[in-house]
């Protein structure tokens, strides 16, 4: 029990980098601004190095440091764990924790490839059984205005969903002599802008419509196919500091879908758009209307009715911060917008919530599968030049 008498879920957190942070920064906030019905403990955070991660667990507010996810798997005092790694350990530690008993979050995308994804929805599947339940973290879903877009179209604002377009757009490997990392090696990674931020754009499209990509046919490309390796780096192969190295991942994403609805898509996922830092954006047009988003503005929705007055129609321009918008009332004035970490705040309050419930979290583990099947779908249109690939 808490200090209030709250009952305490124990976290444990894997990872400390920039997701981790992020991670961090929800888990400390949450309790503060929101009354959940579980009191989030910090307990442990686990990374591979002693100082580093006795240095991370300071600066970030846990309890205590590791360097072993078995240990923190193991600990009686730990009831869930959150996995912020690289995407090629993401399914040894989500089913050894959900087997453990240990509720998970896991980041985006779920794993690096669909066999992995359906092993970890498969021990989720089994845990639920047990009451413990896993939850994907597409963090994007938790924005107020994306929020407010899905209430919108499932309330028949816009009709029926005809078209529907996402771009994730940002700018870091424009330079061809940024150097190599993580997320460049497809052995840790598993795909570049495609599975990184494609990812999201996948789940906010069939999140905010409601409905499933069923078709895909797409292109990959690999722009700087040779970069700099830094001076200290782990995972990539070669000696530190010494010349280039291979990017073995894509760097831009465009691809045609099909949703369920019989509506098209288009999506794009590029590291680089010269100039675009964080730009999300969506747009789907109906035949009643339209919504349209972009993250780097991320307080406004857009809002088109076809049925108003064609001398006077046109996008109206809302500032989601009001209190009767999603997640705001616990925050701030109208008026004074939100930033990128509320999104992780919001994930922790709904997965509480779930959790002291015993209900199951969405996005499930089984909804990262079906976008992880999505972007399998696309990396094989691409590969095979052979164009259109049916998701069953």
């Amino acid at each position: 029990m808490s200090e209030s008498g709250t009952p305490t879920l124990g976290v444990g957190m894997v990872g400390y980098s920039f997701m981790g942070a992020a991670h961090s920064q929800a888990w400390r906030t949450a309790p503060r601004f929101f009354d959940l019905p579980l009191s989030p403990r910090m307990r442990v955070v686990v990374g591979r190095h002693a100082e580093p991660v006795k240095a991370a667990a300071a600066r970030l507010g846990w309890d205590e440091a590791m360097t072993s996810w078995q240990d923190l798997v193991a600990r009686d005092d730990i009831d869930l764990v959150d996995v912020c790694t690289p995407g090629d350990t993401h399914a040894e530690i989500a089913i050894a924790a959900l087997q453990a008993g240990k509720h998970v979050l896991c980041e985006k995308p779920l794993a690096n490839s669909v066999a992995e994804a359906e092993a970890m929805a498969a021990a989720a599947s089994a845990a639920a059984e047990r009451g413990v339940h896993a939850m994907v973290g597409f963090t994007y879903r938790r924005v107020p205005a994306i929020q407010l877009a899905r209430r919108m179209v499932a309330d028949g604002r816009i009709g029926q969903v005809r078209h529907v377009r996402v771009q994730y757009l940002q700018d870091w490997l424009t330079d061809p002599q940024a150097p190599l990392s993580w997320r460049l090696d497809k052995a840790k990674a598993g795909s570049g802008a495609l599975g990184d931020i494609g990812a999201h754009a996948v789940d906010l499209a069939q999140f905010v419509t409601g409905e499933q990509v069923v078709g895909v046919c797409g292109m990959l490309e690999t722009f700087v196919k040779e970069r700099p390796r830094p001076a200290s780096f782990s995972g990539l192969s070669g000696e530190a500091g010494e010349g280039t190295g291979p990017v073995t991942v894509d760097d831009a994403a465009v691809f045609l879908g099909r949703m369920s609805g019989g509506g098209l898509a288009s999506f794009e996922a590029t590291r680089f758009a010269a100039g675009r830092k964080n730009a999300i954006r969506l747009e789907i047009n109906g035949d009643r209307g339209s919504v349209a988003f972009d993250f780097e503005d991320m307080n406004l929705l857009h809002y088109f009715d076809a049925a108003e007055d064609a001398a006077t129609a046109g996008f109206r321009r809302i500032v989601v911060t009001e209190a009767e918008h999603p997640y705001i009332a616990q925050w701030w004035p109208p008026g004074h917008g939100l930033g990128y970490e509320h999104s992780f705040t919001h994930q922790v309050v709904d997965l509480v919530h779930d959790l002291a419930a015993g209900r199951p979290p969405s996005p499930s583990f089984a909804e990262g599968l079906a976008v992880q099947r999505v972007l399998d779908a696309v990396e094989r249109s691409s590969d095979s030049g052979s164009g259109w690939v049916d998701l069953a």
